[in-house]
């Protein structure tokens, strides 16, 4: 799919190519929903805002709730391929930004001293040749004319004080500094999306790098139209009540609360199973698709499977 024409700037700020067919946050909303992908007006408007003004979108919600699959969508919505950095702590440049592929220059080296020219041996060997541009390094010399790259920066609040440093001053600029070749700067600045699950809190100063999202779990009719969307096999009334379900078990302070991904993978494996609406065997034969915690399973049970069936299908209608 190819970009809409390049806007023209304004002010000397970038402006962001928007994806074919958006023009505004409805637009955007409405191909969001085309890729599978439901997303409320404070979510569409953020990523409409972070895409037309090419500033980075922070979003930060319970795991499960579809933060990096919006950078998945974006990028299916520009035709590109996902360029992801996935966070953790001591994560360095090496990984992030690029290293020298050390076993090809040796290889080189020894090449050239078997023809006995190695006067140019170290220049040779730090050239982009033996380059390996990790995440950053990739999305930021990817992003040239009508074409964008798509930079998912997944569970930031994983790496340390160090690295987020770092990225602040990547993102500020959209250039990175290797000594033996110069500064790479983006052409045009790269889509980033930055996730957190808050396990720790983001500083301030990326935040204000960034524009910001909370997501929160969706309300009951937008969760079962994104089960029907994206499990066009489960009929209606099994979505409804492993919607009404899930949400229940969030409310019972559990260790790991499900979110929809989990509510997709509980209405995919009970209809794989054959099930058209809830039944207390299967749930609880299929509970390890929902809760990943054996205290969660032992609080469900003890809160009891019954009872919490039948609001669930009270609920459902």
């Amino acid at each position: 799919m190819k970009p809409a024409p390049a806007p023209a700037r304004t002010q000397g700020r970038h402006r962001g190519i928007l994806p074919e067919g958006v023009t505004d946050v409805a637009s955007l909303a409405a191909v969001l929903r085309a890729h599978q992908y439901l997303a409320d007006d404070g979510l569409a408007t953020a990523m409409f805002l972070s895409l037309r003004l090419a500033r980075p979108l922070l979003l930060e919600g319970e795991a499960g709730v579809g933060k990096t699959e919006v950078a998945k969508t974006l990028a299916d919505l520009y035709g590109t391929e996902l360029i992801r950095l996935q966070c953790y702590e001591g994560i360095d440049v090496a990984q992030a930004v690029y290293e020298w592929s050390y076993a090809r220059q040796l290889l080189h080296i020894r090449a050239l001293e078997a023809m006995g020219d190695v006067s140019h041996a170290e220049a040779d060997v730090y050239s982009e040749d033996f380059l390996v541009r990790r995440p950053l390094l990739q999305a930021i010399t990817g992003s040239v004319g009508d074409r964008r790259q798509v930079l998912l920066v997944d569970e930031v609040d994983r790496s340390d004080d160090e690295f987020e440093a770092f990225l602040l001053e990547v993102l500020a600029d959209y250039s990175v500094t290797i000594p033996e070749l110069g500064t790479f700067k983006a052409a045009e600045p790269p889509v980033v999306i930055i996730t957190s699950n808050r396990t720790r809190e983001v500083h301030d100063a990326l935040k204000r790098r960034c524009l910001y999202h909370w997501i929160e779990h969706p309300e009951f009719e937008r969760e079962v139209e994104i089960v029907k969307l994206r499990l066009p096999d489960v009929n209606e009334r099994l979505a409804r009540q492993v919607t009404a379900l899930v949400q229940a078990l969030r409310d019972l302070e559990l260790y790991k609360p499900p979110g929809v991904a989990e509510t997709l993978d509980w209405a995919e494996a009970l209809a794989t199973l054959g099930a058209v609406e809830l039944d207390v065997r299967r749930l609880d034969a299929t509970l390890g698709s929902v809760l990943k915690y054996r205290e969660d399973h032992d609080r469900v049970r003890a809160q009891g499977l019954d009872a919490l069936v039948r609001e669930a299908v009270a609920r459902a209608g």
